[in-house]
């Protein structure tokens, strides 16, 4: 069942998004060749709880079996990891490389979810366009993110842009709704039929994250039990933000 938010309900949640924000601002600030993940993970804690909000993914349980639960703030996932990276002291980004900071905050009950891929100093033609690909990945979805509209539009429009462009979409990860709990209905696939799934209705909050790869669509996951890379060990990036379907456009909430 998908919670419609109230008009109470969706302004506590923009302040969740915009600590979320606020808290990327920060992170593309600090990031440069020779700076750790687990420095990035440190920046993103204290800004989250400087402005009151928690952390919501330090600590989120695996479900699995003999895996941890999320250690850390941010997940940061570095050049052919796709998603779910942990931060790590030895994890050193170079000139080149491309992080992606996928970040929630928790704060007076509701969640706000975002992710950015970033570039390390200066990357290669093949990095940026995929960065490039991924964030308008969003955008060409969220042109279909209106009230009456079908879920399944937005996820055809992500899907069909990404593969025009000669990229991959990761099948077994997706966007979700968002409010309460950090993962509420309706699951996001970046792929589907067009004028299929649950009608689109104001009020719905979601986080629409495309999940792009330059190679095979085909995933791995690593001993850690969370961080999944591509199998080809081709490049991977991650952009996401939590929107409001609205009667009109679409709201992002988490862009300052």
């Amino acid at each position: 069942m998908v919670d419609i938010k109230s008009k109470r309900e969706i302004e506590r949640m923009k302040e969740a998004c915009r600590i979320t924000a606020l808290v990327h601002q920060e992170i593309e600030k600090a990031i440069k060749p020779g700076i750790s993940t687990l420095e990035l993970d440190k920046i993103a804690e204290r800004v989250i709880r400087e402005n009151g909000g928690i952390p919501a993914q330090k600590g989120y349980p695996s479900g699995e079996k003999g895996v941890i639960d999320f250690p850390s703030t941010i997940c940061a996932s570095v050049n052919d990891e796709l998603i779910h990276g942990i931060p790590s002291a030895r994890a050193i980004l170079q000139e080149g490389d491309i992080v992606s900071i996928d970040l929630v905050t928790y704060k007076d009950g509701y969640h706000g979810d975002a992710a950015r891929t970033y570039a390390v100093g200066k990357v290669s033609k093949k990095a940026q366009e995929l960065m490039e690909v991924t964030k308008q990945a969003f955008f060409e979805g969220i042109q279909y993110a209106k009230a009456g509209n079908r879920i399944g539009d937005v996820c055809h429009a992500i899907g069909e842009f990404v593969q025009s462009k000669g990229y991959s979409v990761v099948k077994e990860f997706q966007g979700h709704g968002i409010g309460r709990s950090m993962h509420e209905d309706p699951g996001i696939p970046n792929y589907g039929k067009a004028g299929k799934g649950i009608k689109l209705e104001a009020g719905m909050t979601l986080a629409i994250e495309p999940m792009v790869m330059v190679g095979k669509p085909d995933i791995l996951v690593l001993e850690d039990g969370w961080t999944i890379v591509t199998e080809d060990g081709e490049l991977a990036a991650h952009y996401e933000n939590t929107i409001l379907i609205t009667e009109k456009e679409p709201k992002i909430l988490t862009i300052l």
